[in-house]
């Protein structure tokens, strides 16, 4: 849509302006732009924006991506077997004696787009313990905290919380009769007793999505799941969970209108259409959202 088009041009054009005019140039080659060569101005924004006016909209959003992956901090180059692809990415920190309700929590988090790595389960036998560990800690993208009674005592749990609050991370509690203590004792938990693993998979999806730490990545990671939707099952539980959301920007709109376009399993899906249009132009008339406001 223009509205949509306007954006991200106007996007690119700030963030590429910033840099110097070899960068410029390269940049744009790369995401497939031809070199102006009849503009007359000086200033880099007014060129950037004159060559990326007739873009393709693949191009630009392929664009806007490389461009904003620049204000953020980079992951470590590695890409672990144990994550779901484009999911969130959850560390969960439990005890050994309940790995099974850990495994089976893991399970329902990944209906609603969160990856979760439970050390018993995904730690291949042959790997060494503490280094996958680590990786999983390097890489995730918020911490789950499994409080049992005895959860203080372990040797692991609480250097695991120590590395996501030293990465600034959102942890999240749920307390089973232990209550926080020490650095996270200042977090208001869930309350864990009496409940299914299905219930506390759709707490925590509430609180992913409002949390101004998180509601970014559950955003990217939901609309990249409608993106590579293989049923209409797949799409219609997609849908159900994009009305939730929090956080949402113009490169969203765009992908998700995209989606509809490419995807059968999207387009074809009864109601999905319209009902994404609908979500679109709702959120878009609220209140603007940031990843961290």
């Amino acid at each position: 849509m223009p509205s949509d088009r306007t954006n991200l041009i106007t996007e690119i054009g700030r963030r590429l302006s910033r840099e110097e005019w070899p960068i410029v140039g390269m940049t744009l080659r790369q995401f497939g732009f031809q070199e102006t060569v009849n503009y007359e101005g000086d200033d880099r924004l007014g060129y950037v924006v004159f060559t990326i006016e007739s873009g393709e909209d693949a191009a630009l959003l392929s664009l806007t991506h490389h461009l904003r992956s620049w204000d953020e901090s980079p992951r470590p180059h590695v890409e672990p077997t144990f994550w779901q692809t484009d999911n969130f990415r959850l560390f969960v920190s439990h005890l050994a004696s309940h790995r099974e309700f850990a495994g089976n929590l893991k399970g329902n988090l990944l209906e609603f787009g969160v990856s979760a790595f439970v050390a018993h389960d995904d730690i291949e036998p042959t790997r060494k313990w503490q280094d996958e560990i680590e990786t999983a800690l390097k890489t995730c993208d918020g911490m789950l905290v499994l409080l049992h009674p005895g959860f203080h005592e372990s040797n692991w749990t609480d250097q695991e919380i120590g590395y996501g609050m030293g990465r600034k991370l959102l942890i999240v509690a749920v307390r089973f009769g232990h209550d926080p203590y020490g650095f996270i004792g200042r977090l208001q938990a869930m309350e864990g007793q009496g409940k299914g693993t299905s219930d506390l998979a759709r707490e925590l999806f509430d609180i992913l999505c409002r949390h101004p730490q998180t509601r970014k990545r559950i955003a990217e990671s939901l609309v990249t799941r409608l993106e590579k939707s293989e049923s209409f099952s797949c799409t219609k539980r997609t849908m159900d969970l994009l009305d939730k959301l929090q956080y949402w920007d113009s490169l969203l709109s765009t992908r998700a209108r995209s989606a509809v376009q490419s995807n059968p399993q999207v387009r074809d899906a009864w109601r999905v259409p319209n009902r994404l249009e609908q979500f679109i132009e709702r959120i878009e008339a609220a209140p603007p959202t940031s990843a961290s406001a």
